[in-house]
């Protein structure tokens, strides 16, 4: 069974810097894709940060230039490094994987880390 365990999350002041990480583990597999989401209290989740296994990058138009997502393969970990971070950005940040075992490709997800900005 693939897990998914986040690490990071916190409270900080708008302006400041937060650093995620969320690290893959449970067996015997490869990782494809991998992605931050995020939900705010009343709001759809969405797309924050999505890196492919080649570590090509697409990010949400309203954190590029302040959000960088990558990944170290070799730990079977994402990261994604919040910079510039405003109280529109407060959320749980939850981790997506999409993991090849054998010839399937499953989706997986974390249990989430709150973000919390404040003015």
């Amino acid at each position: 069974q693939v897990q998914l365990v986040e690490s990071g999350g916190g409270l900080v002041q708008a302006g400041g810097s937060l650093r995620l990480s969320c690290a893959a583990s449970g067996g015997i597999f490869r990782l494809d894709a991998m992605g931050w989401y995020r939900q705010a209290p009343g709001k759809q989740r969405e797309l924050v940060a999505r890196i492919t296994s080649g570590g090509s990058a697409n990010y949400a138009d309203s954190v590029k230039g302040r959000f960088t997502i990558s990944r170290d393969n070799a730990k079977n970990t994402v990261y994604l490094q919040m910079n510039s971070l405003k109280p529109e950005d407060t959320a749980v940040y939850s981790c997506n994987a999409e993991v090849l075992l054998g010839v399937n490709l499953y989706e997986y997800w974390g249990q989430g880390t709150q973000v919390t900005v404040s003015s």
